[in-house]
């Protein structure tokens, strides 16, 4: 009994092995597939984005770079590291972002500079404040550029913005022949040149909050330029837009100025790369948004950023920041795990595409693999079966007997899970219901043999 009891364990021990082999062959297909799933959608799916970002500024006194050093703090809260790299100016910035061999990412430029270059690769993540064109000189009262006529004017370095500006603006109201004579002088350079008289006038394009205009706008002597056809050069340049400074803005108790001052300005634009990973795009224009966006001088509350000047064409980033705002995720999640979990959603989405059926298929899948090894059989039955319709001989029936044992001795040693044994039982007894039929046919037989020979006899 005892060495019974033990062939039987392992017997069961070796059909529980076969099982779970069969499982984890149908758990290692599924595992596989998804898999597959996942480095394919990984093969797509953008990289993280970088930690660190250098931004192409201005000189070192410029409202450039005083802006870029808030941006700098501000990408710091979400582990952004954004190095700064002062430049002379606009186009020094836009030819930074063309060179391939620099690591350049971002820079300002100033609107209606594009005219000189011709970037391809570059696109804008929308004008961010206005900066107008700051015009101080000395001597009599003028209302125009071209008061300014045969005059020292200081009107920025090679590559600056300003000197971009005022060369076209200059070049339309004939004042850029001698005798004028127009210095390379820009910033805090040309500010003190024109404190000391060295120069008779100098062209800032700059923010209101600008040191440099608040230095001049004070100094004695020196007088800020009111376009008095200002309205025109919108018109003629589109690009730029009419501001009033209102009277006593400055100092109310010194009502400087002393009245309403017509400006023209051009818009600030931040430009990137076309390959910027689009996760540092948004963060930009977070930080525009939180920047710019608060009223001031000359814009009114949530003016700024917008898509104002459209000298470069607006990243696929910015066109649905300005349609919908900020994506979902950033709203709520912290910008390291807004980016994590949509690029796990990414990578993620084929898997579960793959899984979930697959999850849904694998039991009937398994059920079906498990009752085939079954089902089979009933073909050897119906044979046996269709047999017996016509006359069979005792030989015959007594081959068909050894056939249904080999039947049941092979259907016995099928692996079968618990959960299917009620097919196994239920074949057994479809087994037992044709022997019966042989059975009774060759017992009919027999009878018939034995009367005949007692017939005979």
């Amino acid at each position: 009994m005892r060495m019974r009891d033990r062939v039987a364990a392992a017997a069961l021990s070796r059909l529980h092995r076969k099982l779970r082999r069969e499982l984890w062959v149908g758990i290692g297909l599924a595992a596989l597939l998804a898999g597959l799933a996942f480095a394919l959608a990984l093969h797509f799916v953008e990289p993280a984005p970088p930690r660190h970002v250098v931004l192409s500024t201005g000189p070192d006194d410029s409202g450039y770079h005083a802006f870029a050093l808030r941006y700098r703090e501000i990408l710091a809260r979400d582990g952004v590291t954004l190095e700064l790299r002062p430049s002379q100016g606009s186009l020094d910035n836009v030819g930074r972002l063309m060179d391939a061999g620099t690591d350049v990412d971002a820079g300002f430029l100033q609107g209606g500079t594009s005219f000189a270059v011709n970037a391809p690769d570059l696109v804008s993540l929308g004008s961010l404040y206005y900066e107008p064109l700051w015009v101080f000189y000395r001597g009599r009262e003028i209302d125009d550029l071209t008061g300014l006529r045969g005059r020292k004017i200081a009107i920025g370095p090679d590559f600056s913005g300003v000197r971009a500006l005022a060369l076209q603006l200059l070049a339309v109201n004939d004042v850029v022949l001698p005798p004028t004579e127009l210095l390379p002088l820009g910033g805090d350079d040309a500010a003190n040149a024109l404190v000391a008289q060295s120069v008779d006038a100098a062209m800032f394009v700059a923010p209101a909050e600008s040191p440099t205009v608040e230095r001049l706008i004070h100094a004695p002597g020196v007088r800020l330029l009111s376009f008095a056809r200002g309205e025109a050069y919108t018109r003629r340049f589109p690009y730029l837009t009419r501001l009033t400074l209102p009277q006593g803005t400055f100092d109310f108790a010194r009502d400087v100025p002393r009245g309403d001052v017509i400006l023209i300005s051009p818009t600030a634009n931040l430009l990137v790369r076309s390959d910027l990973h689009p996760a540092l795009a948004y963060l930009f224009m977070r930080a525009a948004t939180q920047m710019h966006g608060d009223a001031g001088l000359f814009n009114r509350r949530g003016e700024f950023p917008n898509t104002k000047d459209a000298d470069f064409p607006l990243s696929p980033e910015a066109q649905r920041y300005y349609a919908s705002g900020t994506p979902f995720l950033q709203r709520y999640l912290p910008y390291w795990a807004a980016n994590l979990v949509d690029r796990l959603w990414v990578m993620l989405l084929p898997v579960f595409a793959v899984v979930v059926p697959l999850v849904r298929l694998l039991p009937p899948l398994y059920s079906w693999r498990i009752r085939s090894r079954i089902y089979r059989w009933y073909a050897r039955l119906k044979e046996i079966e269709l047999q017996l319709e016509r006359a069979a001989t005792q030989d015959e029936l007594n081959e068909m007997l050894s056939r249904l044992a080999n039947i049941e001795g092979a259907v016995n040693r099928i692996p079968t899970p618990l959960a299917y044994s009620a097919n196994l039982y239920s074949f057994r007894q479809h087994l037992d219901l044709v022997r019966g039929k042989v059975r009774q046919q060759l017992a009919g037989d027999r009878r018939g043999v034995i009367e005949k020979r007692d017939r005979e006899a």
